[in-house]
């Protein structure tokens, strides 16, 4: 882990740097401003604070820890001292509730505000932090908190490429007023330049400020069944490895020798066969083919021995997370003092005495205290934020050594550790395993190295099956972490420019967006690609010519028969399918159905036919002879079941109830005695597509054809699907080069145009140049924020919601919050059943959806989230007044998911309080809030 020694003096050009850093570090308002601080200001910082005192718009782009936050709070000083006001604006909740605290002990509670949707504390303060939801809100609704802003500064602003929120950030930055100074920090990327250049259009004079520098170098090391190995080779920098890095020898040879290890055959247990991979294998280096993984509490107790704590291990996977805990507290791993642990157990005691006593249980407080005393901790989004505050109170303060965090732990968050573990290099995105990014890897090791304290930070990577360290240097030594708008207009921005600005005046604002900047710039590269494809296209089709004929025409024909071969087998696929769906729609409770092929083969009695089809078809309720109780889908059944007799099933039957599951199993088995064998043959293969007429023709006119009998028809054919496959991609391309310009603004058109059908808005009369104007309707979808938007507006117009008590309200809200993290195969109760007031609420949100949804396929958007119906039963059971165990039990939700999911339901509800159309829905709206914000939903750490 040695470090190349530094120059020894500096030359004169440098000295003249430094004194004139000094001396503009030492004037004027920066000069106060750094008295404040206590230390010397990094040359990236003086440069960016200069220019905001001489009255500049700065972006700062640089490493996490680097202290590009000092910018942001001189901001704060230059506001304060001009007596004008400071938003200082973040994307996560935790960490404006952790700039508010400490801007408080930097400035007094009488100075500094925070406003983050579900907490309100002095919010006419000059200094304010909020989430930047809650700025746009304000713009769109001219909040006059707005008077005397000064300076507003966005942290962490490259989180405007998140798919879902990002686009409120330009939001924010197209719709500032001119007069207001913007400071953006962001982590290292690759276009600030381009992102600077946006930023000078639409907001005037913007400083550029990037600083490729960390303040505490990182060491990139592996470790190897307990031996820790520098990644590079001795002779490499690395704090500047450069382009391909030679790698430490002694670590190929150790990964390459375990990797032969380990494909020795089937005695080892890493054996996974024939050339087997676990998903994320690296197939491109081809060593450390089956590296067995270090035990976590191994890698805990190395990294204590080699005095690389406090650590932060990245582990993909909240499961995962929990269970390394499980597995250091098993292992007997502590990591604290006695006089650590009495520190700990009055810290925890005291931050959770909000707690009611009933649900630490539930909770799992116990085991959390039990670890913390230890030194280990957890870290993830389903813990509940009082919980992970805790955690990173006490990481922070230096008593908690270790934690285990899944990467939302790199969201802004000041946790900085001397070390950085990252388990695996791939990680699951919620429908594949992908391998980590240069820029995650980058974002994710920036926590390692705490300036002031670490003469060095520590990265690892854990060996482990498929790990190449060609690779791995690859991710360590570059930057490319690009910015990528995710900008589109929504229906409540369109609205509101409708509102403010007129139609016309709004597709010029949007025009503006940092999206359509990109698309602008991006059109010149592709069009670049769609001429390199244009001359490829020439060759390929010089490379298919036949001498006896045209071969274009020859292989037009051979793709029409594989096409018409691909359309015959999906559609004997639907008649099965639609065989299956009718098989199952005449089932009634106590039928003895006998599946016959497939996962559910077997006999099964029905216990609930369930609701008539829905999108999916019919899923009946059924018990199988073993006692389980299944959901049969269309999917389970291959062709059909077959009704083979009846059991009487008892009208109290409730399937939780073992006995109850016990005693109709024994009726089913009896009543099967007398059921002839099946005589079901095994399902047959789908009509050949070669027998239907069309196909025949075609393969007829293919017979005939005069390449047919050409000897090198296969290689002319190989370069015919080249041509295709080509051609298909520069089509699209084409397209996508049209489809760019005035892109942003055709998506604007397309979204007034669902919004006028629906009266939001209208034509303003007698108007030639065809303006609109929001209607009555459209003025309180001006107020709905969320992401579903129009559908919470439909809801509302079409009284879909009206009958509901407060918390039938807050179950229905879910279900257009509420996003599971995976596949649900049981349907969920909703509470009263599908005939009461909330099942029959639930059925008109479902109708809105879809008419919304084939509304939306018209116009070619895509906008409309799905609903979940996942968090009904336990949102309704909170605002109804159970207890937290009552809520949770049966279900797989974790309490932090909980809270989570109910603050998000109560800030649509909040907004609804505001925006519904008549009294009575407000004041209920209002009432779900109030049943929602109790017990550990309504803790606040501020």
């Amino acid at each position: 882990m040695t470090r190349p020694a530094a120059s020894d003096e500096p030359s004169p050009a440098e000295r003249y740097a430094a004194s004139r850093r000094r001396a503009q570090e030492d004037s004027g308002e920066l000069g106060r401003f750094r008295e404040q601080l206590g230390f010397r200001l990094d040359a990236f910082q003086i440069e960016a604070c200069v220019a905001l005192e001489r009255g500049s718009g700065v972006l700062v782009a640089a490493p996490t820890g680097a202290g590009k936050t000092v910018v942001g709070e001189f901001a704060v000083h230059l506001a304060l001292q001009a007596g004008r006001k400071a938003f200082y604006t973040t994307p996560i909740k935790a960490l404006s509730n952790q700039k508010y605290t400490d801007l408080v002990r930097r400035y007094g509670p009488s100075q500094v505000g925070l406003l983050t949707g579900d907490t309100t504390v002095n919010s006419e303060a000059p200094v304010v932090v909020m989430t930047t939801e809650v700025l746009r809100n304000m713009l769109y609704a001219g909040s006059p908190t707005l008077a005397g802003l000064g300076f507003v500064v966005m942290d962490e602003v490259h989180y405007l490429a998140d798919r879902f929120r990002g686009p409120v950030w330009e939001e924010v930055i197209i719709h500032l007023p001119d007069d207001v100074q913007l400071v953006s920090l962001s982590a290292t990327v690759s276009n600030a330049e381009e992102f600077g250049d946006w930023l000078a259009t639409v907001r005037g004079d913007t400083t550029v400020v990037v600083s490729e520098h960390r303040p505490v170098p990182l060491g990139q090391h592996v470790l190897v069944n307990g031996d820790l190995l520098d990644l590079y080779a001795g002779h490499v920098d690395p704090t500047d490895p450069g382009v391909d890095p030679p790698i430490n020898p002694d670590l190929r040879r150790l990964l390459a020798r375990r990797g032969e290890d380990e494909r020795r055959g089937p005695g080892d247990r890493g054996y996974r066969g024939g050339g087997g991979r676990r998903p994320g294998g690296g197939a491109r280096g081809g060593t450390g083919g089956g590296v067995r993984a270090t035990p976590r509490f191994a890698v805990v107790d190395l990294l204590d021995r080699e005095g690389l704590l406090p650590a932060i291990v990245f582990i993909f996977s909240r499961a995962g997370c929990e269970a390394a805990v499980q597995q250091c507290l098993a292992a007997g791993v502590r990591l604290t003092s006695p006089a650590e642990q009495a520190e700990i157990r009055m810290i925890v005691e005291e931050r959770c005495a909000a707690v009611p006593p009933e649900d630490l249980d539930v909770l799992g407080y116990w085991e959390l205290a039990d670890a913390l005393t230890r030194g280990v901790a957890s870290h993830h989004a389903g813990m509940l934020p009082l919980f992970k505050e805790t955690v990173e109170d006490l990481f922070s303060r230096g008593l908690v050594k270790v934690v285990f965090a899944t990467e939302t732990l790199a969201l802004g968050i000041n946790m900085p550790a001397r070390s950085v573990v990252l388990e695996k290099l791939v990680k699951w995105d919620g429908s594949r395993h992908v391998d980590v990014t240069p820029g995650e890897y980058t974002q994710l090791t920036g926590r390692a190295g705490r300036r002031g304290i670490d003469v060095e930070g520590h990265a690892v990577v854990l060996a482990h099956q498929g790990l190449d360290p060609v690779q791995l240097a690859g991710l360590a030594s570059k930057r490319l972490y690009p910015l990528r708008s995710s900008f589109r207009p929504t229906y409540n921005m369109a609205v509101n420019l409708v509102a403010q600005v007129g139609r016309e005046r709004a597709r010029e604002v949007l025009e503006t967006s940092f999206a359509q900047f990109q698309a602008d710039r991006g059109v010149v590269g592709l069009a670049r690609q769609a001429q390199a494809h244009t001359e490829a296209l020439e060759g390929y089709a010089q490379a298919m010519q036949c001498h006896l004929g045209d071969f274009a025409q020859y292989a037009d024909l051979r793709r029409q028969i594989s096409q018409a071969e691909k359309d015959a087998t999906r559609a004997a696929a639907g008649a099965r399918r639609a065989q299956a769906a009718a098989s199952l729609e005449g089932l009634a409770a106590g039928d003895v159905v006998e599946v016959p092929h497939g996962r559910r083969a077997g006999y099964v009695v029905v216990v609930d036919p369930g609701p008539k089809a829905g999108f999916d078809g019919p899923r009946p309720t059924v018990l199988t002879t073993d006692r389980q109780v299944l959901r049969l889908t269309v999917a389970d059944v291959g062709r059909g079941v077959r009704v083979v007799g009846h059991v009487r099933v008892p009208r109290d039957f409730n399937a939780r109830v073992p006995a109850a599951r016990r005693d109709l199993a024994a009726r089913l088995r009896a009543s099967l005695s007398d059921v002839a064998p099946s005589t079901h043959e095994r399902p047959r293969r789908p009509v050949r597509a070669d027998d239907d007429a069309r196909v025949a023709e075609l393969r007829r006119e293919l017979a005939a054809h005069p390449c047919h009998r050409c000897p090198d028809r296969e290689e002319h054919a190989r370069w015919a699907e080249r041509w295709s496959r080509l051609k298909t991609e520069h089509d699209a391309l084409v397209g996508r080069i049209a489809g760019r310009t005035g892109s942003i603004s055709v998506v604007f058109d397309r979204t007034c145009d669902v919004l006028q059908r629906l009266g939001y808005l209208e034509p303003v009369p007698d108007d030639p140049a065809g303006a609109l104007r929001v209607t009555a309707d459209g003025r309180w979808l001006r107020r709905l924020y969320a992401e579903n938007d129009l559908l919470l507006a439909e809801c509302l117009r079409r009284g879909v919601w009206d009958e509901l008590d407060a918390p039938g309200l807050a179950a229905a809200v879910s279900t257009v919050v509420f996003r599971s993290r995976r596949e649900e195969d049981a349907q969920p109760r909703v509470p009263g059943g599908p005939h009461g007031r909330l099942g029959v609420a639930l059925e008109g949100t479902v109708r809105a959806w879809s008419e919304l949804e084939d509304l939306e396929t018209a116009h070619r958007l895509e906008t409309i989230a799905p609903l979940d119906l996942g968090l009904v039963e336990a949102v309704h059971r909170w605002a109804a007044g159970r207890n937290l165990e009552a809520v949770l039990r049966g279900g797989d939700l974790t309490a932090g998911d909980f809270v989570r999911w109910c603050k998000q339901v109560i800030d649509v509800l909040d907004q609804l309080a505001q925006a519904a159309p008549h009294e009575r829905l407000r004041a209920t709206a209002a009432r779900a809030v109030d049943g929602l914000r109790r017990g550990v939903v309504a803790y606040s750490s501020v």
